[in-house]
């Protein structure tokens, strides 16, 4: 079974591409589902005890916990130690159940391949990637956005010129979703050759 990263910075259409994937029949693993379905198990009670007061009903209360770890990098790794092991174990089930299943190809959905260096867990890299501007215009559009919000997660993050150079594979949104669908569709059709 190949194993493809996908990965993008925020607002290139990542969520929309791993859909096309999904929908072309190619098993999926959401790196941020993971963590929410993980605030509401195995995390909550980890996380409760290294941060009192940010589990409620037994479920992490997120604007909570970020009020914790928003601009206190001691903090956020605290946090990373916790969620990135349980996120990885979760992604290793995954994997091994669609191995088991015979599935030719899955995807592990990780927003921070390369900040994490994740990539020894995959055997290709997908790197979604559309201009500065449509990237600012969507991440803007979005609930609770603002400008500075904007600019401190796009700094920590790998700038979109060097994911493109690192990349196996470019799905480009910035055309619509037609062009990126097709991209898909040769991605899994290249990787799939030959294949039962």
């Amino acid at each position: 079974m190949i194993v493809l990263g996908l990965t993008g910075s925020i607002g290139m259409g990542k969520s929309t591409t791993a859909k096309m994937f999904a929908d072309a029949g190619v098993p999926v693993h959401d790196s941020d589902e993971a963590v929410h379905r993980l605030y509401a198990g195995l995390a909550a009670p980890l996380i409760e005890a290294a941060f009192p007061g940010t589990v409620k009903g037994g479920v992490v209360d997120r604007a909570e916990l970020s009020r914790h770890v928003l601009g206190d990098a001691v903090a956020l790794k605290k946090l990373e130690s916790i969620i990135h092991p349980l996120v990885r174990t979760d992604a290793n089930a995954f994997l091994e159940r669609n191995r088991a299943a015979g599935a030719p190809i899955a995807v592990l959905d990780i927003p921070l391949l390369f900040e994490t260096n994740g990539r020894g867990r995959v055997d290709k890299v997908v790197v979604v990637t559309a201009p500065a501007d449509v990237q600012r215009k969507r991440v803007l559009a979005r609930p609770g956005m603002s400008e500075q919000k904007f600019e401190a997660i796009h700094a920590k993050q790998v700038p979109d010129a060097e994911k493109r150079k690192l990349a196996d594979y470019i799905v480009d949104t910035g055309n619509g979703l037609e062009p990126a669908r097709a991209a898909v569709q040769a991605i899994i059709a290249e990787l799939t050759v030959g294949k039962p």
